[in-house]
């Protein structure tokens, strides 16, 4: 039985057939087109049309082919990524800015690494900072609504190209915002044409540097119109404290205007006044901030100040874009209108009827 163990030269190994690995030039022997049109289409450059996209798409799923990122990083200097911190992911501003940032980069051809920071401390933002180093990453987008940069609490490494949204820190950094003042002012004005004394104000959290905009901007207008300027009333920018507070606002008579920093806080404010018998708009005009998609289906349908995300993600693409080809301005602020739309939360005083 154990004859021959040993004297016989081994046995030959199995093996299976090895795929050679796809080269960019066999993509294109099978596209019929040429590499340059190849690299084009993987590194999602513009200047080639549709169906030959299609074709070396084709081609590259047929073959295998995988574009070696990492080479083409090394070649080129950069690796077509763009990374974001973020403090918060709570509120709808921040989340919608996210997705235009995300949508702007990938028509642009980068991709977008997302790095949330759970406390906005300077070291915290020192390690992501860090991390999207490691992640390889060409710039960083910094979508900061608390007030740190402008109050110096957070510096930014000074060797990477930044772009700041939401914050009032121009004079040190590319910011790119909405109009936070322009926009208020035209919901205060929007609200006095009707014939309202005053306007109260919901506003959003102290620390939150778009809340305090829109609250100076608030206190401006009437002091310039020469209107009495009601106590403040602050919520947390959620529809439940929209409604703690406007169950405060309700019991008011004087109170017939309220314009709220956002339109969640607006959303509990009509609940609060509904319960409370103070009809909007015959009673009480309100007037939101963001114009999110559900406000057109408030009851009633709400009276906003439109932000464009979808500009404001662009922008930010756009700047960080010529910060690294050193096209552009290395500090500034690029401010994006709020557009006031119209709907029926707001109407004349019951004395002006």
């Amino acid at each position: 039985a154990d004859a021959g163990r040993g004297t016989g030269a081994p046995a030959p190994r199995r093996r299976g057939r090895v795929r050679a690995t796809a080269s960019m030039a066999d993509v294109a022997r099978l596209a019929g087109v040429s590499a340059q049109t190849v690299s084009r289409v993987s590194n999602g450059y513009p200047g080639v049309t549709e169906e030959t996209r299609r074709q070396v798409l084709a081609a590259m799923k047929e073959l295998g082919y995988r574009p070696n990122s990492a080479a083409r990083a090394l070649k080129r200097g950069e690796f077509r990524t763009i990374g974001v911190i973020t403090f918060t992911l709570a509120t709808t501003g921040n989340v919608r800015t996210l997705e235009a940032i995300a949508n702007s980069a990938a028509r642009e051809g980068y991709a977008v690494t997302l790095l949330p920071v759970a406390v906005p401390t300077q070291d915290e933002v020192r390690g992501a900072f860090s991390r999207l180093e490691e992640l390889a990453v060409d710039a960083v987008i910094v979508i900061m609504e608390v007030h740190l940069l402008d109050a110096a609490t957070v510096q930014l490494p000074p060797h990477v190209q930044v772009v700041v949204v939401d914050s009032d820190a121009g004079d040190r950094y590319t910011v790119v915002d909405t109009d936070q003042h322009g926009g208020t002012r035209a919901a205060v004005r929007h609200l006095l044409d009707l014939g309202h004394r005053t306007v109260w104000h919901l506003a959003g959290p102290a620390d939150s540097f778009a809340a305090q905009r829109r609250t100076d901007a608030w206190r401006a207008a009437l002091t310039e119109a020469g209107r009495e300027l009601p106590p403040l009333v602050r919520g947390d920018w959620s529809a439940e404290s929209g409604y703690r507070a406007g169950l405060e606002l309700a019991a008011r008579e004087d109170c017939t205007a309220v314009f709220a920093a956002n339109d969640q806080m607006a959303l509990g404010l009509l609940r609060a006044l509904h319960e409370h018998g103070r009809r909007v708009p015959d009673d009480v005009s309100v007037v939101g901030f963001d114009d999110i998609p559900e406000a057109s289906s408030f009851l009633p349908p709400l009276t906003t100040l439109h932000q464009d995300f979808a500009e404001v993600g662009r922008l930010c693409v756009e700047a960080v874009l010529r910060k690294m080809r050193q096209e552009g301005p290395e500090r500034g602020t690029t401010l994006v209108p709020a557009r006031l739309v119209l709907r029926d939360s707001t109407a004349p005083p019951p004395s002006r009827r």
